[in-house]
This record gives structure tokens, C-alpha cells and sequence, in this order.
């Protein structure tokens, strides 16, 4: 930034724009630099975030994943693929929409985006935190 701010003081200085022109130009480079910089802030902190998934059972088959949401994305598609595939856990996983949760993630959502119940008391939860 302050070589585009030494490029608007020497349009000045050689009289190619007047010094209003010049003030707003800067103002614009140093509220654009500012943006770029939340928006960094904002991704570096969502990014350390973590996806939890919790399946709570009538049984006592409890299960506690926490992921990285760096991790996420790969990891999400193959676990789903693999429990599914598990007798003993497909009755859990069948109704989590994989796809919403990368959508989550993409959109930078925060808190609960799963919340399955079911009659007999199991649930299943998904949260990022």
C-alpha cells in the first residue's frame, strides 16, 4: 500500500491531480487495505473452528467426533462413506446430508446445522464451534 500511496502524492506533487482527488484516493487504498484485513482476520479465525459430531444412542453406543475444520471436507466425505457402509452405524448416518454440511462450512456458519432425533431416543448432532 504505501507505494500506491507514494504513487498518489507524486500525482499530486507533478500536478496531475489536485490534492482533494489525491486525499480521496488514499482514503479508498487505506479502507480497502483495512477490508482485506478483516476478511483475513475473519477466515484465519472461522478456519481454527471445529466440527463436532455427536451420535448419542438408546443403547449407550455414544460416539464424540471432533474434527478440524481444515480437515473437514475429506475427511467428512470418507467417514460418511465408511460409516454408512457399517451395519451397526448406517442407521445413524442415512439421514445426514453431507452436502449441507460442506455448505455450512463454505458459508462460515457457526453453531448447530444437525439436529436428528429419533423415536426411540437416539440422536444425532452436528456443530460447529
Amino acid at each position: 500500500m504505501k507505494e500506491e500511496i507514494s504513487k498518489v502524492l507524486t500525482m499530486v506533487q507533478e500536478g496531475k491531480i489536485d490534492a482533494d482527488k489525491g486525499s480521496e484516493l488514499i482514503r479508498v487504498l487505506q479502507e480497502k487495505e483495512n477490508t482485506a484485513i478483516k476478511l483475513h482476520d475473519k477466515t484465519v479465525k472461522y478456519i481454527d473452528k471445529t466440527l463436532k459430531i455427536r451420535v448419542i444412542s438408546a443403547e449407550n453406543d455414544n460416539v464424540k467426533v471432533n474434527l478440524p475444520l481444515k480437515l473437514v471436507k475429506a475427511v467428512l466425505i470418507a467417514g460418511h462413506s465408511i460409516a454408512a457402509s457399517i451395519p451397526q452405524s448406517e442407521k445413524y448416518v442415512k439421514d445426514i446430508d453431507i452436502n449441507l454440511i460442506i455448505e455450512a462450512i463454505e458459508n462460515e456458519l457457526d453453531g448447530q446445522i444437525v439436529d436428528v432425533q429419533s423415536a426411540n431416543g437416539d440422536s444425532v448432532s452436528v456443530i460447529i464451534e
